[in-house]
């Protein structure tokens, strides 16, 4: 694999998974990371499974393995002035300094940007924050169902209105993910930046900025129409594209069409259906008719499609010139032969020995997918870390007795 940040190191104070998958990525692609611990319970993530909200199972704590793989971990009190030096001797080694704290916790804990430049001008001093490092929310954490899914109007928009409440995210740490991959491009402008100019810059990420970008598109479109960008309930019909809809099969799974020029391929999609008679039709034998007849082609369509199994038709649609796709489940994609082909799961196994699979990082150099290996363990990499800063067996004893360091 072509190791793209091999050289380039990060120092990561952060917890939980949207800033911690930003270094995940990284590590991925050849960077060395430097995770920095809470000095008696590790990152908040190692406990997220007593916390009642979601129940991890199984011996790998896999969400823990999807934001820290391939990293080093340390556990150091930033509170004890020893500790904090220790910190620092760390971040005149570094590239990246890497943080979710909020900015009032930064100031206290003496790591915010002044105090990090001032041991090493030239790292890149990077802040993912929920809601922006500015403004009123600044100091108010948040999650990203929070910031990214509800504030960010992703929640609303793919609610549809018929519909009482409000859905929530399709997966654990899906802001999360995609925030975390919009940190690690932003690093690495920052460090060609750096390179091409001398400037090391600050880095803000906000999982409110990230919710925006994601419902960009729709969000642009609502501001210049006045009108509020909404999706309608399952089975309705959207638009006047009967070649643009979800259809049911008859094992109650669900087949996804988007041909935007319907009549172009209307021809070819009747004739795999099996309903050449549809062709002819004078309801669709012009691009304005099938289009005024949207609700009766797809009425001719469904019933079609839902007296056969979601995979015969996978296997009749391999042939057919217009774009569709299967709806596939989290289950599904591990197995799909063009996951498998591409490489966008990887195998690895904790420190016992348990193998497990995580998803790829999604960008590939030199046409092979990243690599990966296992989180570490909580502090597992103190005594090697200390030493590489140079400090003598006395001098780490002296940082356990003082509680400066795991």
């Amino acid at each position: 694999m072509t190791e793209v940040m091999k050289g380039i190191t990060i120092l990561e104070v952060a917890e939980h998974t949207f800033v911690p998958a930003a270094s995940a990525v990284l590590a991925d692609w050849g960077a060395t990371v430097v995770k920095v611990e809470h000095a008696e319970r590790g990152d908040a993530m190692r406990g997220l499974g007593k916390t009642g909200v979601i129940s991890l199972g199984g011996d790998v704590h896999i969400l823990n393995e999807h934001s820290n793989r391939g990293k080093q971990s340390i556990g150091i009190d930033l509170t004890k002035p020893e500790g904090l030096e220790v910190l620092y001797k760390l971040a005149r080694q570094a590239d990246v300094f890497l943080t979710n704290k909020l900015p009032a916790v930064l100031e206290k804990l003496k790591i915010s940007p002044d105090e990090i430049r001032a041991q090493n001008p030239d790292i890149v001093y990077v802040r993912g924050t929920s809601f922006g490092a500015r403004g009123p929310d600044a100091n108010r954490g948040g999650y990203d169902m929070t910031a990214f899914w509800c504030r960010a109007g992703n929640a609303a928009t793919v609610t549809p209105l018929e519909m009482d409440g409000v859905l929530g995210q399709p997966a654990p740490a899906y802001g999360d993910s995609l925030g975390g991959m919009t940190i690690a491009g932003g690093i690495c402008a920052a460090l060609l930046q750096r390179e091409r100019t001398g400037h090391a810059p600050i880095v803000d990420v906000s999982l409110l900025a990230t919710g925006g970008w994601a419902l960009s598109a729709a969000i642009a479109l609502s501001k210049q129409s006045g009108n509020r960008w909404s999706t309608g309930m399952p089975g309705k019909a959207q638009g006047f594209n009967p070649l643009v809809h979800v259809y049911r099969t008859k094992d109650d799974r669900y087949i996804s069409l988007v041909m935007l020029q319907a009549f172009h391929y209307w021809p070819d999609f009747c004739e795999h259906i099996g309903r050449e008679d549809l062709i002819g039709d004078p309801r669709f034998d012009s691009s304005e008719n099938l289009t005024k007849h949207t609700s009766e082609a797809i009425g001719e369509i469904a019933p079609v499609l839902a007296s056969r199994t979601f995979s015969e038709w996978n296997e009749t649609f391999q042939t057919l010139k217009g774009q569709w796709a299967p709806v596939q489940d989290t289950l599904d994609f591990p197995n799909d032969p063009q996951v498998i082909a591409n490489g966008y799961m990887t195998a690895t196994e904790t420190k016992a020995g348990t193998p497990f699979e995580l998803v790829t990082t999604p960008v590939q150099f030199d046409e092979e997918p990243a690599q990966t290996s296992r989180a570490p363990e909580f502090n597992e990499h103190g005594d090697e870390i200390l030493a590489g800063l140079g400090l003598s067996e006395d001098e780490v004893l002296a940082l356990r007795i003082a509680g400066a360091v795991t």
